[in-house]
């Protein structure tokens, strides 16, 4: 029974965070589509490609256009990336453990989508779009604080914690690969100097603007941006800062269950390269480069995490 309660809060924390996360791609492609001169397509292709669902979207849509990829992101129910998917996805998790979670955390749970059933019900306009990415990350948050503030410290807080965590690593490295393939055609353009709006556009797409102001000098300067996303471990949604939670998350259960699963072993040796790595060691390997070898590393202990789950049956 363990097993597939934690498998449960695992998922459902994961959509819950997938669909704000796909919202902060949307309102990073959106803003980004607003401050550079050029096609609005190549703007959107790099959005899609991030999001892992440019082919899928193809073969829904013959051409793509701005308008048709946010509505294919946004509540495309064929898109099960889609926010909309996502937030239903979360939804019928969280009623399959319903009496795992508090009141609290359901109720907060079935109101989002209860809103967001009406916001995306229909096709968005463009001067909707950041009202209702504000709603998602509101009524995501809202999720995240019930939750971590009215469940016991055990093993199921535990699972979906690791599930925010894998989420949120995957989302912030591809906010910065979309940044990649909007802005940058070559390696060798990596660390140049860049458009200063389009870098505030991906800090205020992670709620990172004000805080990298705190912890570096005010000027925009693409290292210290991927620094702050990626090495940072004081920023709650850089790379490190995941897997110093994701590491903890499964020591817990290590140590509850007197056990050690392959997911161990990976969480550990992700945490490891960030301790090692410095961004310059990042920036001379390509930033793009750097980013695919880490989703996929993060991707691969998401499926043994999922296996691992038959440990507790």
């Amino acid at each position: 029974m363990l097993g597939r309660t934690a498998n449960g809060l695992y998922w459902m924390f994961r959509y819950i965070e997938r669909a704000e996360n796909i919202a902060r791609l949307v309102d990073a492609g959106q803003r980004m589509s607003l401050t550079r001169s050029g096609a609005v397509e190549d703007d959107w292709d790099g959005v899609l490609q991030s999001a892992g669902v440019r082919e899928a979207y193809d073969e829904v849509h013959s051409k793509l256009t701005g308008a048709d990829a946010i509505d294919y992101l946004m509540r495309d129910r064929s898109n099960p990336s889609s926010v909309m998917s996502c937030i239903e996805y979360g939804r019928n998790n969280a009623r399959m453990v319903r009496t795992a979670l508090t009141r609290d955390t359901w109720e907060a749970t079935n109101e989002c989508w209860i809103e967001l059933k009406t916001l995306l019900g229909k096709r968005l306009k463009t001067a909707e779009l950041p009202e209702t990415i504000d709603v998602i990350k509101r009524r995501a948050g809202l999720i995240r604080g019930a939750f971590h503030g009215s469940m016991l410290r055990n093993e199921l807080y535990n699972f979906a914690r690791m599930g925010t965590f894998i989420e949120r690593a995957d989302n912030t490295a591809r906010i910065l690969d979309v940044k990649y393939y909007v802005l940058l055609p070559s390696v060798s353009h990596v660390g140049s100097s860049l458009d200063n709006a389009q870098w505030e556009s991906i800090l205020r797409s992670v709620s990172a603007h004000r805080a990298y102001k705190w912890a570096y000098d005010p000027e925009y300067k693409p290292a210290n941006i991927a620094d702050f996303l990626i090495l940072n471990g004081q920023m709650p949604r850089s790379l490190a800062y995941c897997y110093e939670k994701i590491v903890g998350n499964i020591s817990f259960l290590s140590a509850e269950y007197e056990t050690r699963l392959p997911a161990n072993d990976t969480a550990e040796a992700i945490r490891q390269l960030l301790q090692n790595l410095t961004i310059k060691n990042i920036m001379d390997q390509g930033l793009h480069e750097f980013l695919e070898d880490f989703v996929a590393r993060n991707n691969k202990l998401g499926a043994e995490i999922s296996d691992g789950y038959r440990f507790y049956e």
